[in-house]
């Protein structure tokens, strides 16, 4: 009878697995059992959710916070699955946590940020996991090192987990007042262009640290070609236990959801496609273009090197350099560019510069 019944959920949870765009939410913690039950009746109520999450135990940089309400919490969401059917999801970042999840008949599990960095406690998960068939997301790691996060990928694949997704959460940086935590766009595009057989979901929640502007994230996710999101929702988001300010409330989600332009990666469209390649041409063109010029750039850093040399100067003059900063945010206000990227733009090229006179400098 246990059989007959199981393999239905696992279709179910196999089905939501596998749709575009994969919804989850639900509270950054589970608090009381009427809390995780009435989330998950409003939640399905709204007909957008496809997994329901729940933090059970809540790693925190320092002691003192709500920590999750632990094991206990578990057949709350048991409850909760029985009376919506919609799928649970919980984080686990020890073997005890997998069993007791698992235990638990916990549908979906995440690897979180804080565990994504330690490789000894993702080894530690994926062992608990040899033999099991369960969907496994992995979140990014705190700091922004891809390495991190390919390598939590290839722990739990070595563990014979098939179904791996990615949750892009944003990366902790220091002095970043607009966002919780950075989403460094380009961090998660280089993972996706890495791993293109993995679905990538996006966490505005922890990336935004604040609900007014998750729509503006989720959406810039979507426009990314990203496969669905994960969004915190509370009955009562400013009375939380934790992180109330990123919360919002099922109704609130459903809103934002209708709100969201859903896009698609391709059209099959003739027209379309020749549009698109008469324009990939152009930029093609343009990208060649860019390298001879700055091929050209880099023979000129070489003659300033050796010109150094002879002198006995060094390679660095940050006053110069602070000159071609200013002069080149100017000239790129004017020409529609940001100065973040003009500064990441020339950065990169400085530094190459550099390069190019260190090796002119040290030649014997």
């Amino acid at each position: 009878m246990e059989a007959t019944q199981a393999a239905p959920a696992k279709q179910l949870v196999q089905e939501k697995w596998n749709k575009r765009p994969l919804i989850i939410a639900g509270p950054c913690s589970a608090e009381t059992e009427e809390q995780v039950t009435e989330t998950a009746v409003r939640l399905q109520k709204t007909g957008k959710v496809d997994m329901m999450r729940a933090g059970i135990w809540k790693p925190r940089t320092r002691p003192g916070s709500f920590e999750g309400i632990g094991t206990k919490g578990l057949p709350w969401l048991q409850k909760a699955k029985q009376l919506t059917g919609i799928p649970v999801a919980v984080e686990v970042a020890t073997a005890k946590q997998v069993q007791d999840a698992l235990h638990f008949d916990v549908d979906v599990l995440w690897i979180g940020a804080r565990t994504t960095v330690n490789p000894f406690s993702v080894q530690e998960v994926a062992d608990a996991l040899r033999g099991v068939d369960v969907p496994v997301l992995i979140k990014n790691p705190i700091n922004p090192d891809l390495e991190l996060w390919i390598g939590a990928v290839e722990r739990v694949a070595k563990a014979g987990i098939k179904q791996i997704g990615l949750i892009h959460r944003g990366f902790s940086s220091y002095g970043n007042a607009q966002y919780r935590n950075a989403p460094m766009w380009h961090l998660a595009i280089e993972m996706k262009r890495r791993n293109p057989e993995l679905m990538m979901i996006n966490d505005p929640s922890h990336i935004c640290g604040r609900r007014d502007i998750l729509l503006e994230v989720a959406q810039e996710a979507i426009d990314l070609d990203y496969d669905g999101l994960i969004i915190e929702s509370h009955i009562d988001p400013d009375k939380a236990w934790s992180d109330a300010k990123q919360q919002v409330t099922p109704e609130r989600l459903a809103e934002m959801l209708d709100s969201i332009r859903w896009r698609k990666e391709d059209v099959p469209s003739a027209e379309y496609h020749a549009a698109m390649e008469k324009m990939r041409q152009q930029i093609n063109h343009l990208d060649d273009e860019l390298m001879q010029i700055l091929s050209e750039r880099m023979k000129v850093a070489e003659k300033i090197g050796l010109y150094k040399k002879q002198n006995n100067i060094t390679i660095l003059q940050t006053n110069r350099w602070n000159e071609i900063l200013e002069r080149a945010t100017a000239k790129g206000d004017k020409l529609g560019l940001s100065k973040e990227f003009i500064t990441k733009y020339f950065d990169a090229v400085h530094m190459e510069s550099i390069s190019h006179q260190n090796k002119v400098m040290n030649e014997e």
